[in-house]
C-alpha cells in the first residue's frame, strides 16, 4: 500500500510538472505563433475584428516583400557580421584576460576585477553623448568600426568575469601535469584549458551574441546610412507615419529571430553547463 501511494504521488507530481511546463511553453510561445500567423495572413484579414487565428489562405507575400523587395537582406547581413565579429573578438580578449587573472599572480587583481565589473554595469545611455561626440571628432561616425569598437569594449568585461569564474573552477592539476609533460604555459592554455573550457566560452559568447543582435540604441545612434543598418533598426521601417505594416513587420520579425533560435538549438547543452559551472560558481 505504501509503495502504491508513493508511486501515485510521484506520478501526480510528474503530471503536474509537465502540465505547468506545457502551460509555460504555450504562454511564452504565443506571441511568436501569433506573429507567424499574422505574417501569413492576407491584408484583408490582418485588421479585422474579431481577429482570425489562422490565415485563410496562408500567403507568403509578406516574406517575399521583406526578403526580395526591401533592404532587409542588407540589415540581416550587417547583424550577422557585427554579431560574429563582436563575439569572436570579445571571446579572444576575454579568454586571455580571464585566464591570466585566474592563474597568474597579478598585483591588485581584486581591484582589476572590480573595475571590470563596474565597466560592464555602466548603462550605455550614460555614455551615449560622449561616445557620439568622440566618434564624430575622430571621423568614425557612420562606419562599422565605431559600432564594433563599442560592442567589443562593452561586452569584453562581462565575458572576462564569466570566464574568470570558469577558469578558477578548472582543476589546476591538469595544467601541472601538462607542464610536467613539457608544455609551456602558452601551450597549456591553448591545448588544455581552452578545449575543456568550451561550455564557458559558449555561454559567454551566446550572451554577447544575443545582446548585439537585439541592440537598438547603439545601432540607431551611430549609423544613418541604409547600407549600415542592422535588423533591430530595420524593423522600424515598417512603422510609418501612415500606419504599421503588420504583415511585413511580423514577417521581418520572424526572419530576424531564426538565426538566434538556430544558434541556441545547436549550443544549448554547452550553454546551460557553462552558466552552471562558470557564471554561478564564479
Amino acid at each position: 500500500m505504501r509503495k502504491n501511494r508513493s508511486l501515485d504521488r510521484s506520478c501526480a507530481v510528474e503530471a503536474s510538472t509537465y502540465t505547468i511546463l506545457i502551460i509555460a511553453v504555450v504562454f511564452t510561445s504565443f506571441p511568436i505563433l501569433w506573429g507567424l500567423a499574422t505574417s501569413l495572413k492576407p491584408l484583408d484579414q490582418i485588421n479585422v475584428f474579431p481577429p482570425t487565428i489562422f490565415p485563410k489562405p496562408a500567403l507568403f507575400d509578406s516574406y517575399i516583400k521583406v526578403l526580395f523587395r526591401s533592404n532587409f537582406r542588407v540589415y540581416l547581413f550587417n547583424s550577422i557580421f557585427m554579431t560574429a565579429f563582436t563575439v569572436l573578438a570579445s571571446t579572444v580578449l576575454a579568454s586571455h584576460a580571464g585566464y591570466a587573472l585566474a592563474r597568474f599572480k597579478i598585483p591588485h587583481r581584486k581591484n582589476i576585477m572590480f573595475v571590470l565589473l563596474m565597466m560592464g554595469m555602466v548603462p550605455i545611455v550614460a555614455l551615449l553623448i560622449p561616445l557620439y561626440l568622440l566618434s564624430v571628432q575622430t571621423g568614425l561616425y557612420n562606419t562599422r568600426l565605431v559600432i564594433l569598437l563599442i560592442y567589443v569594449s562593452w561586452r569584453t568585461p562581462i565575458m572576462t568575469w564569466i570566464l574568470y569564474g570558469f577558469f578558477t573552477q578548472a582543476p589546476i592539476e591538469i595544467e601541472e601535469a601538462a607542464r610536467i609533460d613539457g608544455c609551456t604555459p602558452v601551450a597549456t592554455f591553448y591545448k588544455i584549458m581552452l578545449p575543456i573550457s568550451q561550455p564557458g566560452l559558449v555561454s559567454s559568447a551566446l550572451l554577447s551574441a544575443v545582446f548585439v543582435w537585439n541592440d537598438f540604441l547603439i545601432a540607431f545612434t551611430f549609423t544613418t546610412k541604409e547600407e549600415l543598418r542592422m535588423v533591430s533598426v530595420g524593423l522600424y521601417n515598417y512603422i510609418t507615419q501612415y500606419g504599421i505594416i503588420w504583415g511585413e513587420l511580423m514577417a521581418a520579425a520572424i526572419v530576424s529571430i531564426i538565426p538566434v533560435i538556430v544558434l541556441f538549438i545547436f549550443t544549448q547543452r554547452k550553454f546551460v553547463s557553462g552558466l552552471a559551472a562558470g557564471a554561478v560558481k564564479g
